[in-house]
C-alpha cells in the first residue's frame, strides 16, 4: 500500500511542475507580440522553467519540482518597421524572442507529460480501490 501512495506523490509532483511550465509557456506566446513602447526600451523576454528533484521526506524519495523561471538568453530579432515609435534610426524594431512555433511543442509535450502523470494517478487509484474492495 505504501508503494501506492508513494506513486500518487510522486505522479502529483509532477504533474505541478508541468502546471508550472504550462503557465510559463502561456504567458510567452500571451506576450509573443509584445513591443517596445519607446527607442531603448526592450521586448518581452521568453522565459523557461528549469526543473530539480527534491527530496520529499515524507515518501523518502526524491520527486521533480519546478525550479527558478528564468529568461531565454536568445537574441531578439529585428524587425523592419520604421512608422513604430520604438524603432531605431534605421528603422529596425526588436521583437520578443519568443517562437509561437516553439512554445506550441513545449506547451503539447508539457501536456502530454501532465496528462500522463494524470494516468498514473487514475490507475493508481484504481488499484488502491481493487486493493480495499478484495480486503473486504
Amino acid at each position: 500500500m505504501d508503494d501506492l501512495f508513494k506513486t500518487l506523490r510522486i505522479s502529483s509532483a509532477g504533474m505541478r511542475a508541468q502546471g508550472t511550465r504550462l503557465r510559463v509557456i502561456s504567458e510567452n506566446i500571451a506576450n509573443a507580440g509584445s513591443l517596445p513602447q519607446a527607442p531603448g526600451d526592450m521586448p518581452y523576454r521568453r522565459k523557461v522553467v528549469t526543473f530539480k528533484n527534491e527530496l520529499d521526506r515524507d515518501i523518502g524519495l526524491k520527486t521533480v519540482r519546478a525550479g527558478k523561471i528564468v529568461p531565454d538568453k536568445s537574441d531578439f530579432t529585428k524587425s523592419f518597421n520604421p512608422n513604430h515609435p520604438a524603432a531605431d534610426a534605421d528603422g529596425y524594431l526588436l521583437v520578443p524572442n519568443v517562437n509561437p512555433l516553439l512554445e506550441m511543442m513545449d506547451m503539447r509535450e508539457a501536456q502530454r507529460s501532465y496528462d500522463a502523470n494524470l494516468n498514473v494517478i487514475k490507475n493508481t487509484k484504481s488499484m488502491l480501490k481493487n486493493t480495499i474492495e478484495i480486503l473486504r
